[in-house]
């Protein structure tokens, strides 16, 4: 199986809808899909992750499925104390780089800056809620990787979100701890994405990245990358 992860267009964060720039973002994935054999659309909840995706969907002619843990995750202190930055991941995980600590502690959710952050809690219910979206795609949590356990994984996915969602989502498919990936792999708009898991019945399979952030599609409309505030 191959799924396409493709963050928002250009958004309008007030009003949670693309702006005249996100479109035209979004209609360059779109075309740059177009190809790629994508059989089911999957979306975020949030309006502007809704209407990137759907450029595709009129483009394929296919249904948006909307899939609420794909949304955007939330951050802020869970007890009501400051935190750094608002508790902003992004920012936090950059502050942590410049101080020369490490991204890669694998108990990252209870140590400081992140274990009175509420997005630790958003971060583990998207991994629980990715594992229960790729057990109806066919592939069965087991440890640190996925067993095949479906008869339809010879198919293209395609999976619109945010940068923060999908962060959490990769950080779980490759046992990478969030805070890394917030640091290292921030995409840009509707950058695309593509992980690939085995085929083979009963194996078990880690995922694999084909395509990382690729957002070429998109040259000549690039804009400043802001993640949500």
């Amino acid at each position: 199986m191959r799924i396409l992860f493709v963050r928002h267009g250009h958004p309008n964060y007030a009003d949670d809808c693309l702006t005249p720039l996100g479109h035209k973002h979004a209609s360059a994935a779109a075309r740059r899909l177009a190809d790629e054999g994508v059989e089911t659309i999957f979306s975020s909840t949030c309006g502007r992750a809704l209407e990137t995706a759907q450029h595709l969907a009129d483009e394929l002619g296919l249904p948006v499925h909307r899939c609420d843990f794909m949304k955007e995750i939330k951050w802020g202190a869970s007890d009501g104390s400051a935190l750094m930055f608002d508790g902003h991941p992004w920012d936090t995980a950059d502050w942590m780089a410049q101080q020369n600590q490490s991204l890669f502690q694998p108990d990252w959710m209870e140590q400081e800056p992140f274990c009175r952050n509420r997005v630790t809690d958003c971060v583990q219910k998207i991994a629980d809620a990715t594992d229960e979206w790729l057990l109806m795609l066919g592939y069965r949590r087991e440890g640190l990787y996925y067993r095949v356990t479906g008869n339809n994984t010879r198919r293209t996915v395609a999976a619109f979100g945010h940068g923060g969602a999908s962060s959490a989502i990769l950080s779980h498919l490759f046992n990478l701890p969030f805070p890394f990936v917030c640091s290292a792999m921030g995409p840009d708009y509707t950058a695309i994405t593509a992980v690939t898991l085995g085929n083979e019945k009963n194996a078990l399979v880690p995922p694999r990245f084909e395509v990382f952030g690729d957002a070429r599609h998109i040259r000549g409309l690039q804009a400043d990358n802001v993640f949500d505030r």
